[in-house]
């Protein structure tokens, strides 16, 4: 193997089938809410920032003025070439990266904000990811989350429960559909200062990845 690819391959995770399907799909899903959270979430960012999951690089033309720098990590090739493409047309300076969110780049401390929007999820091991994200923030950082959850109802907890056993991560990525995000960053050692809880799609017809968080969390 030449030298350094066996690094670049453990940074990389492929999923041909969802990348593609997801390059369509997500400027659907903008348009029919997702862009207002994004702009929601993002409005208060400022210095150096770490993303995890780059994906389509959606959120790069949001990352506001006081934004001094952006490391955005992209495990899945094909949605990093999306991210790259999008972020030469950037408003402040975006850098991306190939890498997994449980091996992120940078020092301790080195980061201002991180964010994190529908990526916590998928990951392996979300709490070493959470772990790594508590690593690279300095003290007062704060991490900027949106993620669909578990239910808070037991019904649909249950059929979240069900999918995530059997098929839901082989046709989302690595997707699970009822991870509590928002005790898991609790207990990764961060303090949230804003958590709402809504529904998204907010239609009539509930779907498993329906109950979203949307939050900010402060590493003390």
């Amino acid at each position: 193997m030449p030298e350094g690819e066996g690094a670049v391959r453990a940074s990389e995770t492929t999923h041909p089938l969802f990348a593609r399907f997801w390059a369509r799909l997500s400027p659907l899903v903008e348009r029919s809410g997702a862009g207002e959270y994004r702009r929601r979430l993002m409005a208060g960012i400022a210095g150096r920032v770490v993303e995890i999951g780059a994906g389509t690089g959606t959120n790069v033309p949001l990352y506001p003025a006081g934004v001094s720098e952006v490391i955005a990590v992209e495990p899945e090739p094909r949605l990093r070439a999306l991210a790259e493409r999008a972020a030469r047309n950037a408003a402040v300076p975006v850098t991306v990266v190939p890498g997994v969110a449980a091996r992120l780049p940078g020092a301790d401390g080195s980061f201002d904000a991180a964010v994190s929007t529908l990526v916590l999820c998928s990951v392996p091991d979300q709490a070493a990811a959470l772990a790594e994200l508590h690593r690279v923030l300095r003290p007062g950082g704060r991490l900027y989350f949106w993620e669909h959850v578990r239910a808070e109802t037991p019904a649909l907890a249950a059929v979240q429960r069900l999918l995530d056993a059997t098929v839901w991560p082989a046709i989302g990525g690595g997707c699970h559909a009822g991870r509590d995000t928002a005790a898991a960053v609790r207990a990764a050692g961060f303090e949230i200062e804003r958590l709402e809880r809504f529904r998204f799609p907010d239609s009539w017809l509930v779907m498993p990845t329906s109950p979203h968080v949307l939050g900010v969390a402060v590493r003390r």
